[in-house]
């Protein structure tokens, strides 16, 4: 790899419940979107890690970071490099030092949308390394907010499409400023705050549509939130 490797890390797969999309499917579109890879976020679980890892043997070409996106107490928090899903509905700062004391990277996901983000209290103070400043289901007033942020608390920055259907990946995505050639080497680039984010926020009509869904997965659930 060289520099300037771009991964989308912030990806639902199957195992989230408000997502159908198979690994195959992902990769089947990495190289068409521009990314070199991708991170497997789903929602409060890592039971993809182990297909990940098999996807990783048929298609060494790309590179793949396994991850998780929990629902901490005060919003959703992405934690990369853990083999366990950390304990939902926990305070953040609690599930920062949780994924961290595992070896695993913290970063708060999407803090200032209206719905799952911690907030402006807790994006200011929370002890992380990272945030997430471009998510590509976020408005662009929510995105500018973290990115804001970010600058104020000389935070490195990640992007991620959110993306729980096809045609949402690499929406956002994060460059890394550094060579990287493995998911270890990826991880401590991340660690290192050797990342940018990059990429679009979502339009209003997109986001009246994105809406629409989310409620509809939602009833289908059993009104069981993420």
């Amino acid at each position: 790899m060289t520099d300037g490797v771009r991964i989308d890390l912030h990806v639902h797969a199957q195992w989230s419940p408000d997502s159908r999309l198979t690994l195959e499917a992902i990769v089947g579109r990495l190289s068409y979107v521009g990314l070199r890879g991708f991170a497997l976020t789903d929602h409060n679980t890592v039971a993809g890690h182990a297909a990940l890892a098999e996807l990783r043997a048929r298609h060494p070409e790309y590179l793949y970071l396994p991850g998780v996106e929990v629902s901490a107490r005060e919003g959703h928090l992405l934690g990369y490099g853990v083999t366990e899903a950390p304990p939902p509905h926990r305070p953040v700062a609690e599930t920062v030092e949780w994924i961290e004391g595992r070896g695993g990277v913290a970063v708060l996901a999407h803090p200032y949308r209206w719905t799952h983000g911690v907030g402006r209290k807790v994006a200011s103070q929370a002890r992380v390394r990272v945030l997430e400043s471009r998510n590509g289901h976020n408005s662009e007033i929510a995105n500018a907010k973290a990115e804001l942020t970010a600058a104020q608390r000389q935070l490195a920055t990640t992007g991620g499409s959110d993306a729980h259907d096809l045609g949402d990946l690499g929406r956002a995505f994060t460059e890394w400023t550094e060579p990287a050639e493995t998911a270890d080497e990826l991880l401590e680039s991340l660690r290192r705050g050797r990342t940018k984010a990059d990429g679009l926020s979502l339009a209003l009509p997109g986001r009246v549509r994105w809406s629409t869904r989310t409620m509809l997965r939602f009833v289908t659930r059993g009104f069981r939130p993420l």
